[in-house]
């Protein structure tokens, strides 16, 4: 990512919307991609999924990447863990142990395997096209942006909505809602850490999210849901 493109404001904590194992992997990725690089990169290649055809879109463009793990993650990661001491990292997404979210992922996974969302993938290579065409007249100009930027993030939102569509309405508002909870827990346990701060009010936590994602997950927040308390990685 541009260094332009990056969030210049100063933050106190970092929540990914991810889960502790979800981190735990990307560790385990970053290694190995060392060892070898673009084996994960490679493997998405010839996995005849969404992501798989994000990357193969990415691949074909002249930008930096596509690389497995998402190197900018990282890189706030890292910068969290070393800056000011260490600040809080926050996993919003639930563990496989949360019984609310193991539910939540059968109906999910029940969804997806519906006779009208398997038909539907025999169109995904014609829909793809559609979208990523849509997507492409709604991306708007920035100085930063050239145009091999502008279509990676066109087949970034496309990814984004075919993954989306193959849950419903309902299940995706559910997640969102439980994210916005667990958000707004994320950021209560960051203000409290800091109670002997004066400016303890005025905490900012950071939260890397696809833009195609944002308009949803800031309609759930905006919802102001209860508060879900989420504690910080160790």
């Amino acid at each position: 990512m541009p260094n332009m493109l990056r969030p210049r404001e100063s933050w106190d904590g970092l929540a990914l919307l991810a889960s502790s194992n979800d981190l735990a992997e990307w560790r385990i990725e970053e290694e190995q991609d060392k060892e070898s690089p673009g084996i994960h990169r490679d493997s998405a290649l010839t996995s005849g999924t969404a992501f798989g055809r994000l990357v193969s879109d990415l691949v074909e463009l002249e930008i930096d990447g596509p690389n497995i793990p998402d190197p900018e993650q990282i890189r706030l990661i890292k910068h969290a863990e070393n800056a000011r001491g260490g600040m809080p990292i926050y996993s919003i997404e639930p563990n496989l142990d949360d019984e609310i979210w193991e539910d939540y992922l059968t109906r999910s996974a029940d969804e997806q395997v519906r006779l009208g969302n398997l038909l539907a993938t025999l169109r995904t290579s014609k829909r793809w096209k559609t979208t990523r065409r849509a997507a492409i007249s709604q991306i708007e100009k920035n100085n930063y942006v050239d145009v091999e930027l502008g279509a990676a993030s066109a087949s970034s939102a496309t990814w984004w909505l075919e993954e989306e569509r193959w849950n419903s309405d309902e299940l995706n508002c559910e997640r969102n809602l439980r994210f916005a909870s667990r958000l707004r827990g994320a950021l209560r346990d960051l203000c409290d850490s800091r109670v002997d701060d004066g400016g303890a009010q005025d905490r900012t936590l950071l939260v890397p999210i696809h833009q195609a994602w944002l308009p949803s997950m800031s309609e759930a927040i905006s919802s102001w849901p209860d508060v879900e308390l989420v504690v910080t990685e160790e």
